[in-house]
């Protein structure tokens, strides 16, 4: 996957803005494949970096953890038969001030800390519609698709749920050669009466929980 990992979530979290669908969680989360490290050389040269962070480490697998009041960062260095794996991840909850702080100076530190230049990155937006819907859930993907200027690949659709994979210019990565999609959306009604319809977006899928 080749794609601007700094424009993707902010592309994700101004549509949603812009089709006043609130912002629940948000997340990133990015990975990378060493295959000529030894894994206690990662640790060495993070561990310094990250000095202040809350470490972990077994024979196979380390991290680090940091929290704050806006959002929480984790990175793993994990052992693998075909090399060391260096995951990054964040989360947050609503979208605000420290969050476009983070995604505009320190995510792209981030980076150049952790990773050697050929990290992946998966963007996701979880938020929620206004409690009534007028549309129908496809008539809401629709709209959705139209909003994201993004072509359907598939869908899965069921009484509650709807599930479409999509290829949307705005985005400049695939999910590979064989599946030339960038986006994936997921919407989800509640059972019966009350409670608020989810929406789920990920690029090039989704990663968080919906």
């Amino acid at each position: 996957i080749e794609a601007d990992s700094g424009e993707d979530l902010k592309t994700l979290v101004s549509i949603f803005n812009d089709e006043h669908i609130l912002i629940t969680d948000w997340s990133l989360y990015t990975r990378e494949t060493l295959v000529n490290d030894e894994m206690a050389q990662v640790i060495k040269r993070l561990r310094p970096v990250f000095s202040d962070w809350t470490w972990r480490e077994a024979e196979d697998e380390a991290s680090a953890v940091f929290r704050s009041s806006s959002y929480d960062e984790k990175v793993t260095i994990k052992q693998q038969a075909d090399g060391i794996y260096v995951l990054y991840e964040v989360k947050g909850k609503a979208w605000n001030k420290e969050s476009v702080h983070f995604q505009n100076e320190v995510w792209p530190k981030r980076l150049v800390d952790i990773f050697r230049g050929n990290e992946t990155t998966f963007s996701c937006v979880k938020g929620e519609f206004s409690d009534i819907m007028e549309k129908t859930l496809p008539e809401e993907m629709n709209g959705l698709l139209e909003a994201f200027q993004a072509e359907k690949i598939e869908a899965l659709a069921e009484e509650n749920f709807l599930s479409t994979s999509a290829y949307s210019p705005k985005f400049s990565g695939v999910l590979s050669e064989d599946h030339e999609m960038n986006l994936q959306l997921g919407i989800r009604k509640p059972d019966g009466m009350g409670g608020n319809t989810t929406l789920v977006v990920g690029t090039p899928i989704i990663t968080i929980e919906y």
